[in-house]
């Protein structure tokens, strides 16, 4: 059935939805949105293909059974290849590095932007929107939230903010960055959730039974930028500190700040006397993992990433889960760090106008309707699908998750500081929080960092 943008009804070519690139009739090469003029119209490129690079995710399972919505509606055919996360972004780096135009369209994390986007790898969806005869008038590109919209704009230059420039690509799903918590334990101890990080702390080491394996509160600890990402920048922020400031022309870094050195410390004992014993090799699967076998009490990561351990039969603990935005900041803040999920155009695609049908069908608000009914897509990034559609899907099954929500969304977006050496810079940042979970004095190593990241992002 037809859903996208609520058109249905409409004659359709019987395609495939896998088809090899090149077959059917082919578009074109477009450089650019202007050569697209006329009314709209969905079926203008019937015929022709286009392929799309993806990674296993819940938004990636959610969206692959709609494809063949999109070939009905349009008679474009699609061939998905799909590549493991741990690959997908060497993959994808090369291919575009190549300057191939093989993917037309790829999945992309919003920080990427910061890294493809200087060597004009990404094509400007700007444009494109802009575009009626390119664009639904049914699209409503307003409707996505502004932190997402936001997150997906830079116009690189250094020291400029989120915001600014082109829009390099489309939100497709996010997470924000939260506390999951075990609350049948909760409820039998009568506990209260606390609302400061010195509160969440010492809950955290209260319900830590090492004889009994089980403990407080899991955090990523790997030696990756993915580290610094969800819980810890989240609180990082609330708590006052910043990455970076602009002084002078140029970006100083500033994680050795008082506040960040304080926020660190307590951080590192958190995680000594609360966390896994194995916390320096810990990433979002294990973490997540041991908040459904019942290890873990808590968990300070992504909602969407705990969201499925609550389904029933997907953990031991399903059924039992529950959410809150974990501690304000001393001021109050909900700041959030948020991660999207998006999709881009590649700038060296030869089917655009293609390419960007599908990118405008798959974040429309009947394709994100039809993805949350699957019951895995957590989080659209429509105010309207959600208000429509998830709060009914989530019902009551999931305690606090739509009150959690709707306590951060206001304050969730990026809260890093956009620069060109993100993932070097932050993955030195998780080599330091090692460090000083091994005993390195937090002040030293946090000077040491700072020194290093502001030359690099200055070169």
């Amino acid at each position: 059935m037809l859903r996208a943008f609520g058109i249905a009804g409409m004659a359709a070519a019987s395609v495939p939805i896998l088809s090899a690139c090149g077959v059917g009739g082919g578009e074109k090469p477009t450089n650019g949105a202007s050569e697209v003029t006329g009314g709209f119209n969905w079926r203008a490129l019937e015929g022709t293909s286009i392929n799309i690079l993806q990674t296993p995710h819940p938004y990636q399972q959610a969206l692959q059974p709609l494809l063949a919505d999109f070939t009905e509606l349009t008679g474009i055919t699609v061939k998905a290849d799909l590549v493991p996360e741990a690959d997908y972004f060497t993959k994808l780096n090369t291919e575009l590095a190549g300057g191939t135009g093989k993917h037309d369209v790829f999945m992309l994390g919003a920080y990427f932007i910061w890294q493809y986007g200087p060597p004009a790898w990404l094509e400007d969806l700007q444009p494109w929107l802009e575009n009626t005869s390119a664009t639904s008038d049914e699209y409503d590109f307003e409707d996505i939230y502004e932190g997402l919209r936001t997150s997906t704009r830079w116009d690189f230059e250094l020291g400029s903010p989120l915001g600014t420039g082109g829009q390099w690509a489309l939100p497709l799903g996010f997470e924000n960055n939260v506390v999951t918590y075990n609350k049948r334990v909760f409820d039998d101890k009568g506990i209260t959730l606390p609302d400061t990080f010195d509160g969440l702390i010492q809950l955290a080491t209260d319900l830590t039974d090492r004889s009994e394996n089980v403990y407080g509160i899991a955090t990523r600890g790997s030696k990756s930028w993915a580290t610094i990402h969800p819980g810890f920048m989240t609180q990082f922020t609330r708590e006052g500190a910043k990455d970076y400031e602009f002084r002078g022309g140029e970006l100083v870094a500033t994680m050795d700040s008082d506040k960040a050195v304080a926020f660190t410390e307590k951080w590192i004992d958190m995680m000594h006397a609360a966390g896994p014993t194995s916390w320096t090799t810990y990433d979002y699967p294990q973490a997540t993992g041991d908040l459904g076998d019942g290890k873990a009490m808590m968990v300070y990561d992504a909602d969407s990433a705990t969201y499925p351990k609550n389904k029933p039969g997907a953990s031991r603990e399903a059924g039992n889960l529950a959410w809150y935005p974990g501690p304000a900041g001393p001021d109050g803040s909900y700041a959030t760090n948020l991660w999207t999920w998006s999709l881009a155009m590649n700038a060296r695609s030869e089917k655009k106008h293609a390419a960007w049908l599908f990118l405008q069908w798959a974040t429309s608000k009947g394709t994100l309707n039809d993805a949350v009914k699957s019951g895995i897509f957590a989080n659209p990034v429509r105010k309207s699908v959600f208000d429509e559609t998830f709060k009914q899907e989530v019902g009551d099954g999931m305690p606090g998750y739509l009150e959690t929500f709707e306590t951060v969304i206001s304050s969730s977006k990026i809260q890093f500081t956009p620069q060109k050496k993100f993932f070097d810079t932050t993955e030195d940042w998780a080599v330091a929080l090692q460090d000083i979970y091994g005993g390195k004095d937090a002040k030293s190593a946090l000077s040491s960092l700072a020194k290093t990241n502001t030359s690099k992002v200055n070169l």
